[in-house]
């Protein structure tokens, strides 16, 4: 056990009617169990950001929460590119995974006009488009690649994702994506990309799947575990 908690932002509306996010809370409990200090967290509504590094200096952790189109996209992005840039544990589900791939192609992958279809239908570059078969209130198989962060995560074992999702990477863009540096290492079983991670990041991964989820039938999931772990880390460092 250990004596040092950690502080992380929620970056999201929270909305009670949003499955993820009554679920968050207790997932970060959960995670929190191994820990004797203290695990906070706070929401921090999307247009709440005006400057995040700033905003988000005293946070230990990021998590960008499911509930896309967010109110402030722009504000979301800064704190995204915040937690990569000054290397804040950062985790994104669904839309927060969404929204790491975009922030990832404008400003490292030279794609500054990247966006969601969602939000933007007529985007020059969507990097985030429609899925081909909804994947709202369903779940399935993934498997991680060999080698990766998540992988080891995971013990080698693929996880059940659960999902309440509509869009996902256009694979158009994953070569791009790729040769710039973000790895895709999280997929089902016809292939299409369902996570994500930065290997030289001390910990940034993203899932399409909430993890969060499993939280409401207590089980602690191992790659919330893993969050709350590097933001202890970093509280401590």
């Amino acid at each position: 056990m250990s004596d040092i908690g950690c502080t992380i932002a929620l970056i999201g509306e929270q909305n009670p009617s949003i499955p993820a996010h009554r679920a968050i809370p207790h997932a970060l409990r959960l995670a929190g169990e191994a820990y004797e200090g203290t695990v906070v967290w706070r929401w921090v509504d999307s247009d709440m950001l005006k400057n995040a590094r700033r905003d988000l200096s005293v946070y230990d952790g990021v998590w960008v929460v499911p509930g896309s189109p967010y109110r402030n996209m722009e504000g979301v992005l800064g704190a995204i590119r915040f937690a990569r840039e000054t290397m804040c544990p950062f985790l994104g589900t669904c839309g927060g995974f969404q929204h790491a791939v975009i922030e990832f192609a404008r400003n490292v992958a030279n794609l500054p006009a990247a966006d969601h279809a969602e939000t933007a239908p007529q985007a020059q570059v969507p990097v985030i488009t429609p899925l081909a078969c909804e994947l709202v209130e369903k779940s399935d198989e993934v498997t991680f690649t060999p080698g990766s962060r998540l992988h080891t995560i995971f013990g080698g074992q693929p996880t059940r994702g659960e999902y309440r999702c509509r869009f996902g990477v256009n694979p158009a863009y994953r070569a791009a994506l790729e040769n710039a540096g973000l790895q895709f290492t999280g997929f089902d079983a016809s292939g299409d990309i369902r996570a994500l991670e930065l290997p030289r990041h001390p910990f940034f991964a993203g899932t399409l799947f909430q993890p969060e989820r499993g939280a409401m039938r207590g089980e602690r999931h191992p790659l919330i575990a893993a969050f709350v772990a590097a933001a202890v880390k970093r509280a401590g460092a």
